[in-house]
């Protein structure tokens, strides 16, 4: 594995798998790495012969009340995560390499980056399409791959990359969850062990609503009421909306077309996202 900090460098490592007609794949990720990273390196290292993971704590998705001072940091472990992974390219550039003296310019997402965590963190999609513009332009990857628990940005940067012609397939790959059903997230390890208890009202409120899908409920209400009947245990529900899978906008009942039940939560100081897809199906 290679570890590289410039764009320079990584373009001209990279021009030896385009000319050997490689095809490549893409992580981005902002480091201190877990089992939901190394799911979508394996999804990368299944369709593709090279695989690049970049780190990099974007400062523009921050807001300033944010925990951008204080996200989890720990390269040494992530660099050999990625090595034991069978990652080729590493890319870990500095905030210079990325927002160079008298950057100006960012990418500005539509509709889609309006409801659910949008609503509550301003300019945060902002900031996310922007990067994740930057680094495609960087790597020009083939495929790029996301985890389902971040539904909202999966939709975004796929918008972006229809949008604005990028020659690149977004690839979402499911949620992985700790053995009691927890989204595994970086931000997790701020839980003390009592608030990580509580923090499984979550899941389980999501869980609870997507059984009773699957039983045949279509109302959008009462599937919200069950959800949310489970939550109790958290700090400060922020959002609990049943949308459009397509459209992010407010389902409506009945339930007529897939949809994704989405919740962001306070347990502590700790904001947490997670969501299911709930399909219809097939006739």
């Amino acid at each position: 594995m290679q570890t590289i900090t410039t764009v320079a460098e990584l373009r001209r490592t990279l021009a030896k798998a385009g000319s050997a007609d490689q095809r490549v794949g893409f992580v981005p990720t902002m480091g201190y790495l877990h089992d939901g990273h190394l799911a979508l390196i394996v999804a990368s290292r299944a369709q593709c012969e090279v695989t690049v993971v970049s780190i990099f704590v974007n400062p523009t998705q921050f807001g300033p009340n944010e925990d951008l001072s204080t996200y989890p940091r720990d390269f040494l472990r992530d660099e050999k995560l990625c090595r034991d992974a069978g990652v080729a390219i590493l890319f870990a550039p500095d905030a210079q390499e990325v927002y160079p003296t008298q950057f100006e310019t960012f990418v500005e997402p539509g509709e889609l980056a309006k409801p659910l965590c949008g609503a509550f963190r301003s300019g945060h999609f902002r900031g996310v399409a922007t990067v994740v513009c930057k680094l495609f332009n960087m790597v020009q990857p083939d495929v790029v791959f996301f985890g389902q628990k971040d539904f909202q940005q999966c939709a975004v940067v796929r918008r972006m990359a229809i949008d604005l012609n990028l020659p690149i397939e977004v690839a979402t790959v499911p949620t992985v969850r700790e053995p009691d059903g927890l989204a595994m997230s970086s931000r997790n390890r701020y839980l003390s062990e009592e608030e990580r208890r509580r923090a499984l009202a979550i899941s389980r409120g999501l869980f609870a609503a997507a059984d009773a899908f699957r039983s045949g409920e279509r109302n959008v209400e009462k599937l919200i009421a069950i959800a949310k009947g489970h939550l109790e245990a958290v700090d400060r529900l922020q959002y609990l909306e049943l949308v459009d899978g397509d459209t992010l906008k407010t389902a409506e009942s009945p339930l007529r077309c897939s949809a994704a039940l989405c919740a962001a939560a306070y347990v502590g100081s700790t904001r947490l996202i997670d969501n299911v897809i709930l399909d219809l199906p097939t006739p």
